[in-house]
């Protein structure tokens, strides 16, 4: 049956060129929000019922999905903030932008410095991706920011890569500070999204010119990068101190919590000195673990 969730979806992927992966989440969300506006009313929900939508619906909605449903306990502050986001989207599609009731997100509340959850990654990764309409430049976001996070390069580093980078394989060589290299591993889902920017990019991604380009096709700023990381930060309600460089730092600290060895983070890091990775051993190993099982999809496989 084609309700206002499936419309809702048809008008992403086919008018704003979401990606599948959008595209999928934000209809689950949608009709997530339709069935629980059903039960909440009594009545059934087509799209015009979707103007009556108030701020109050919309705290019993995520009051629902943070302590009623089991699915959904534990729910982050960050992930329950992108699902108000899409919601958004879908109220704003239904109605009209000026439809939509305002309801600001839930924050994380500031504290000491933390690494940044897998799960937040990912959200703040998405969140920057998407804000564009152009589907090469949502591919260059996700592969720059999952490179910070899912490989431990700096921002610069990122930056820096060139078309002879090119065909990827298991293994990257980063060039670091003071230009000294180092190679760091190539996951799968990194090297997947690095390989739909470079199939979508409309320039042309010579060895010797950056990998990595702005919309006019020069060399993609890094504060072009920090200023999308601000926006979408205040979006999701994560800390200020979420930075691309944080990113880097979780990497660091979600190994370390793994049980990797000091003198390979060193090297993975491309730290000089072993005192600058030391930084990382004081956070809670113990608490970054249970982080990372909590938050990461695929944290139980591979343990014997």
């Amino acid at each position: 049956m084609n309700g206002p969730a499936f419309n809702f979806s048809l008008y992403l992927a086919q008018q704003r060129r979401r990606s599948v992966h959008t595209v999928r989440a934000y209809r689950v969300t949608a009709e997530r929000f339709t069935l629980f506006l059903a039960e909440h009313w009594g009545t059934p929900v087509d799209r015009a019922a979707l103007a009556r939508v108030e701020a109050a619906d919309l705290r019993a909605y995520l009051a629902r999905r943070r302590g009623m449903d089991v699915e959904a306990a534990g729910l982050s502050n960050a992930s329950a903030a992108r699902e108000l986001s899409a919601v958004r989207a879908f109220l704003e599609w239904a109605n009209g932008v000026r439809a939509a009731p305002v309801l600001r997100g839930p924050r994380v509340k500031k504290g000491l410095p933390r690494p940044v959850s897998p799960g937040e990654a990912v959200s703040l990764a998405s969140e920057v991706a998407e804000e564009s309409d152009e589907p090469w430049v949502v591919a260059r976001d996700w592969a720059v920011l999952l490179l910070l996070y899912g490989a431990g390069l700096r921002i610069g580093e990122a930056l820096t890569l060139t078309g002879a980078t090119l065909p990827l394989g298991d293994t990257l060589i980063v060039t670091g500070k003071r230009a000294k290299t180092r190679i760091v591993p190539l996951l799968p889902e990194l090297r997947a999204a690095i390989e739909q920017y470079v199939a979508t990019a409309p320039w042309p991604l010579e060895r010797d010119l950056p990998l990595f380009r702005g919309v006019r096709g020069g060399a993609l700023s890094a504060g072009v990068v920090r200023v999308k990381v601000q926006r979408a930060r205040a979006k999701l309600g994560l800390s200020e101190r979420t930075t691309p460089h944080a990113l880097r730092h979780s990497f660091a600290t979600h190994l370390l919590g793994r049980g990797a060895d000091l003198r390979a983070l060193q090297e993975l890091l491309g730290h000089a000195s072993l005192s600058s990775t030391q930084i990382y051993t004081q956070v809670d190993a113990a608490h970054l673990l249970d982080v990372y099982r909590t938050a990461h999809p695929r944290a139980g496989e591979g343990r014997s």
